[in-house]
């Protein structure tokens, strides 16, 4: 029966990837992500429901239209396959219930996100507000709080806050000493989003995890891109991926063996 629910799990987070790559391109253009249907980029031609497979289309059309032949983005593919994996991976975490489809909720705003920071260097206000309000309505859910309701809101809120302008503090902060952006007023909200998700202890690990993953992309850049130390990333994908860590794992700082 798990294995079961596992494989409908992927199944199903492999349908909503497909969706995530719509709204990862119309959401910044302003468009609405319910019509038109899919369409190519380049020559507007309608997408066929048989070419709008998860993952086996782009395969079987070997990343290209099948009007036009313009080459299709690799993204699409790799947005599909890492949904129904994080679907897959917290399904088996948490099973089934209330507080997995909240995970799951988060899971895709993180998602949507992340792809769009990589590629324009902006994070929508809508996800990481959306993150706020969804991490303190659903609360009384969450793990990583205990006590009473009006305990638990607290809490959530108390690692909103701590997400927020503990963040703010260190951008004024990296702006005061390097007399430019350090961090972004997007990371510093989404940071607010993922401290309602993991408390205020939550928040240190998490940008443990983003440093140390943020740290290994910039070395790369620097060494296989040319990239100058200076130059900008995108921070949110690494605050994603370390609020993936800890909500998959709770990590607190004393599993890191970081004494306050």
């Amino acid at each position: 029966m798990e294995s079961l629910i596992l494989v409908f799990s992927a199944l199903f987070g492999l349908i909503i990837g497909s969706f995530l790559n719509v709204c990862i391109y119309r959401i910044p253009q302003n468009k609405s992500i319910v019509w038109p249907p899919s369409f190519c980029p380049k020559c507007g031609a309608g997408i066929k429901f048989y070419d709008n497979v998860p993952v086996l289309s782009y395969l079987i059309l070997r990343g290209k239209c099948r009007r036009c032949k313009a080459p299709i983005s690799i993204q699409y593919p790799i947005v599909e396959f890492l949904t129904g994996l994080l679907t897959v991976l917290f399904v088996w975490r948490w099973g089934l219930g209330a507080w997995t489809a909240v995970l799951l909720t988060a899971v895709y705003c993180l998602i949507i996100l992340s792809v769009i920071d990589l590629e324009l260097m902006i994070i929508p206000d809508r996800f990481s507000l959306g993150l706020i309000v969804l991490g303190l309505v659903f609360c009384w859910l969450n793990p990583n709080f205990d006590g009473s309701g009006w305990s638990r809101f607290l809490q959530s809120l108390s690692g909103a806050a701590v997400g927020f302008f503990g963040t703010m503090a260190v951008a004024l902060l990296g702006y005061v000493l390097f007399k430019k952006e350090a961090m972004g007023g997007g990371d510093v909200k989404l940071m607010g989003g993922i401290g309602a998700f993991v408390g205020w202890r939550g928040v240190i690990t998490v940008i443990v995890f983003a440093s140390v993953l943020g740290l290994i992309y910039s070395a790369f850049l620097i060494v296989f891109k040319n990239k100058g130390k200076g130059d900008a990333i995108p921070f949110g994908p690494f605050l994603s991926a370390g609020a993936l860590i800890n909500l998959f794992y709770l990590v607190r700082p004393e599993m890191l063996a970081i004494r306050f």
